[in-house]
């Protein structure tokens, strides 16, 4: 109660100071939003007189910009669109939406970008955020012609990718676990298709992405390293719209229009592989592997509803399965693995008064993986996976142009199955008692302030509390030192078992040097309460979520970052160097020797710190028809677990000391766009065998130190044309070819080492040699898109 106390009086000075200080102000409120469809704009800028003073639109394309009566230039601008000039007689309230045109639909042959929303790089308070558009994602080459907004934020400078082909990304040293993935504020447990090669992210329905590295707002919590935020189109108000794309191995369709024209929309995407499809004629009957195969399909619907100039309600969700299957009718065996991610959100905006704005969203989200095996009469399941239930409200305030409050609460309702097992045979059931299910609470506090405090300095800060709750039933052991059993203490279904929490900080300055250039800096705290647990390098679905527990204690994370961001040519190039430094508490590891068991996973678990530091280069051409960007990343991550590596540091398997990313896309002409990527970056970490030895006849590696070698460098470069007919008549429809290539000249990238081994040692001849396995060579693709 006391924190809330704080908050209001917190609110009530800065109300009370800003109408001391002025005459009489009058306030103007609405959504900047998509004039063809009717889209709301999310980060659209608001500028007054073309001065640094002015709005930016909050997550639902919403604003409020309050002034001293009087006449005003006002800008409206957003990346991609044309931006509208405005004067005005403020002497009243206005209360009116605002309709941008997108440059795609203007007959100039000319690529426009607002100056105004670009000068956020070097105006803004906020690090290591970076907005992507969806056009920019669709337009860069793409692995099997799948477009991937994932992977294509493994071209940003401090985010890396997880190997070869893989969506899977790391941030500034951190784990899989520690990057906070929302869609439409649901949380992704697990983002990968086809064991993380593809993201879950249909491309066609998604609106907006942003990506949060460092400073990370207190609105988000629950993960130390990132955060990357989603929207999904709300569906156009205005007409019917179908965009559907045919690949190499899968196709869309997508299906979007008024419910009620003006007032009400929906939206439906759906995506599926069919390679199974296009392989079973060829597999016959007899086969032993007959009805074996892999496919992954997922589905995205939205609806909204605008009940009045006040209200608007959301219904979102999202539905997505991977299925393998594997027969081998010979042997009388068959496996099934199904595993996917399920999401809902329910959302209801409401604007109180001319400067309150508020979110109230309810949100489901489940992941769930199951593995079916069956021979002869022999069948088991295993299953493991993690549900939410989750409410919560934000507000936002604009208090002025200078003061920009938002605060809220959340409440998370988590259920965990760490690993659930049964079985049958004949007529025999099994069901042992080896269900780990766990549950938990988790709250969340917070308020922040974005404050001009003069024409140079501009500060963002806040605060997070937040509280995790480990909830029965659950039995804690007193152990021996040699781990035996010697007493329990049972806890009751909903008793409270252990509880953590903690004041989260957060806190950023921006220094303006001049017009164009500014230095920033910024000092965040995270803690972390519920943790992936791997023994791969990557985000399989075999990998566990556990909560804080008894003997599990949430992670803490520290990280400071400072930085220097100048804009050149009007605004044409923004670039930026950044330095952090990170600090990470409470880090998990399987013990050294561990084999996979159903057992509770938390017996096996060893606990060390980790930390993380590096510099980031950014250069980002907005203008003209080549655009792009250059990112480059000097870093080292470190871990030391006093029972791994001897008690000695070592490279974290997400350290990698150089990593480079060049990106280009050109707009030949209206019909030609043209597009590369090239990347390259230090080996991976690994540990290898050093020696070998024979005992009694069976060959024996001895390993080395913890990631004490690398892998060869990666590197590659990928190309892709878009070709787009110009019809001479006009056409219901619209279409576009897309040509890519991955992997342009085919390195061979090592995947993994192994070790073959040949001869006889009797007779002197043993040999033993290191061979590497590497995934893909050269792939073209062809996609073909359509668009109603």
């Amino acid at each position: 109660m006391k924190f809330v106390s704080s908050i209001l009086i917190f609110i009530f000075i800065i109300s009370y100071t800003s109408q001391l200080s002025a005459q009489q102000k009058f306030t103007w409120k609405g959504y900047v939003k998509d004039s063809l469809s009717g889209e709301t704009l999310i980060n659209a800028s608001v500028i007054v007189n073309n001065e640094t003073r002015g709005v930016t639109t909050n997550q639902y394309g919403y604003f409020s910009l309050t002034l001293p009566a009087g006449n005003y230039k006002l800008i409206f601008s957003y990346v991609g669109y044309l931006p509208k000039i405005i004067d005005v007689d403020l002497s009243k309230d206005v209360s009116e939406d605002i309709l941008l045109l997108p440059v795609s639909a203007t007959i100039q042959d000319v690529i426009v970008t607002s100056s105004q929303k670009r000068l956020n790089n070097v105006k803004s308070a906020q690090m290591g955020q970076i907005d992507l558009s969806i056009n920019t994602v669709k337009s860069l080459p793409s692995f099997m012609g799948e477009t991937d907004v994932l992977k294509t934020l493994q071209l940003l400078p401090g985010v890396r990718n997880a190997g070869e082909g893989n969506s899977g990304f790391y941030v500034r040293g951190g784990g899989p676990d520690q990057n906070l993935i929302l869609l439409d504020e649901a949380v992704v447990y697990n983002s990968g298709h086809l064991f993380g090669f593809f993201s879950v992210f249909n491309s066609d329905a998604v609106k907006n992405l942003t990506l949060i590295k460092g400073g990370m707002p207190p609105q988000y919590g629950g993960r130390l390293s990132s955060v990357i935020d989603i929207a999904m189109k709300e569906g156009n108000v205005n007409k019917t719209q179908i965009d559907a794309g045919i690949g190499l191995i899968a196709s869309r369709f997508s299906i979007q229009g008024p419910l009620i024209k003006n007032k009400a929309s929906y939206i439906i995407s759906a995506r599926r592989t069919y390679v199974d499809l296009l392989i079973k004629p060829f597999v016959p009957k007899s086969s032993s592997f007959y009805g074996s195969g892999y496919y992954f399909y997922d589905l995205n619907a939205k609806m909204n509803y605008q009940v009045s100039n006040n209200d608007h309600l959301y219904l979102s969700g999202y539905f997505g399965r991977d299925k393998f299957v594997f027969n081998n009718n010979k042997r009388s065996f068959s496996t099934q693995i199904p595993w996917g991610n399920s999401t809902a959100t329910f959302r209801w905006n409401h604007s109180f008064t001319k400067k309150l704005f508020s979110n109230v969203s309810l949100i489901y989200n489940d992941y769930k993986f199951d593995f079916f095996g069956s021979q002869d009469n022999f069948d088991i399941r295993l299953s493991s996976g993690i549900k939410d239930w989750n409410a919560k409200a934000d507000v936002d305030y604009f208090a002025s142009t200078s003061h920009k409050i938002k605060f809220g609460a959340q409440y998370t309702y988590h259920t965990f199955y760490p690993s659930v097992a049964s079985g049958s045979q004949d007529s025999v059931v099994f069901h042992p008692a080896n269900t780990q299910k766990k549950y938990a609470n988790e709250y969340g506090i917070y308020i922040q302030d974005d404050w001009d405090v003069t024409k140079r300095i501009k500060i963002n800060y806040g605060v997070r509390y937040s509280l995790f709750q480990q909830l029965g039933p659950y039995t804690t052991y007193t152990t021996d030192a040699n781990g035996n059993k010697l007493d329990s203490t049972a806890f009751g279904s909903g008793q409270v078992i252990k509880t953590y929490g903690g004041l989260e900080p957060r806190f950023t300055i921006r220094y303006s040097l001049n017009d164009n250039s500014s230095i920033k800096a910024s000092a965040t705290r995270n803690l972390q309460y519920i943790h992936l647990v791997s023994n791969a390098g990557t985000t399989l679905p075999t990998d566990i979520w556990v909560p804080s527990t008894y003997i599990v204690k949430p992670q803490d994370g520290i990280l400071y970052a400072a930085g220097y961001f100048k804009n050149f040519s009007n605004n044409m190039f923004e670039t930026s160097l950044e330095l952090y430094y990170k600090t990470m508490k409470h880090q998990i590891e399987y013990k050294e020797g561990y084999t996979p068991s159903l057992s509770d996973p938390e017996q096996s678990f060893i606990f060390g710190k980790g930390w993380s530091y590096g510099s980031e280069l950014f250069i980002n051409k907005v203008k003209g028809r080549l655009t792009g960007w250059v990112g480059y990343t000097l870093s080292w991550t470190w871990r030391k677990f006093p029972e791994l590596n001897d008690g000695e540091k070592y490279p974290g398997k997400y350290d990698r000391r150089h990593d480079l990313a060049v990106v280009g896309i050109y707009e030949l002409s209206k019909k030609w766009k043209l597009s590369s990527t090239f990347v390259f970056g230090t080996g991976n970490a690994i540990s290898l065998p050093e020696r070998f030895y024979f005992i009694d006849g069976t060959l024996t590696q001895e390993y080395s130190q913890i990631n004490a070698y690398r892998m060869k460098p990666y590197h590659r470069l990928d190309v892709a044309a878009t070709y787009t007919p110009q019809h001479k008549k006009p056409r219901k429809y619209t279409d576009s070819w897309v040509f890519s290539i991955y992997n342009l000249y085919s390195r061979q990238n090592p995947y993994f080492y192994y070790f073959d081994q040949t001869g006889d040692v009797t007779n002197g001849t043993l040999s033993v040699v290191a061979k590497q396995v590497s995934l893909f060579p050269i792939l073209p693709a062809v996609t073909w898109n359509v668009h109603f």
